[in-house]
């Protein structure tokens, strides 16, 4: 049975702080899960490369990675909606067309980004609805698709030590299924966006 726990999700995403990040560096004693940017932005921050193929990404490996979320639920805090992990999650993730064009750093950033799976979704934001429009969806996405925009930062190193952090954007596609649950389908659309000093 799938069950969304609201207390658990927000203490998983929110064990740490929520810090400001101004135009210049700040000196942090810890590291942090989630910052706001001047726009008031929630980032993810992911501080380890697990997937650091030189030439291309084993997604077989990132597909093994996620079946540890199926059966999972996490809340989206601006909306209260409730997204499911289903057990065609990992799959879709590694075959998926947007998977399949994606090449060097973007492909990299989306591997690596299912490390905050419920981090990212808590902190999704601009919330739209598109409807089903393929056949081979008519039962899974009855009611439709909709997608989030969630952001989060990845480590660039110089030798042992992380010069920066590149800032990514995100959609999470969900699918609203015809037993009325909202699944997570995919992550498509990935765009970096800036880069910035962190908080260590």
């Amino acid at each position: 049975m799938l069950l969304c726990n609201t207390a658990r999700a927000r203490r998983m995403c929110f064990a740490h702080s929520l810090f400001y990040i101004s135009g210049r560096t700040q000196a942090i004693e810890r590291k942090v899960d989630i910052i706001k940017d001047p726009d008031g932005n929630k980032i993810v921050f992911i501080h380890d490369i697990r997937f650091k193929g030189k030439r291309s990404v084993d997604w077989k490996d990132v597909e093994a990675y996620l079946k540890q979320y199926v059966g999972e639920c996490y809340d989206v805090l601006e909306t209260a909606d409730k997204i499911y992990i289903g057990k065609n999650f990992p799959s879709e993730v590694k075959g998926s067309e947007d998977t399949i064009k994606l090449r060097g750093t973007n492909a990299k950033a989306k591997a690596n980004a299912t490390q905050k799976i419920p981090q990212l979704i808590a902190c999704a934001t601009n919330k739209r609805w598109g409807e089903n429009k393929k056949e081979k969806h008519k039962a899974d996405a009855k009611y439709g698709w909709y997608r989030y925009t969630t952001r989060f930062a990845l480590p660039v190193y110089n030798g042992n030590s992380v010069e920066r952090y590149n800032i990514f954007r995100i959609e999470m596609l969900v699918r609203h299924s015809e037993d009325n649950r909202l699944y997570l389908y995919d992550m498509v659309n990935i765009k970096k966006e800036k880069e910035t000093k962190h908080p260590t």
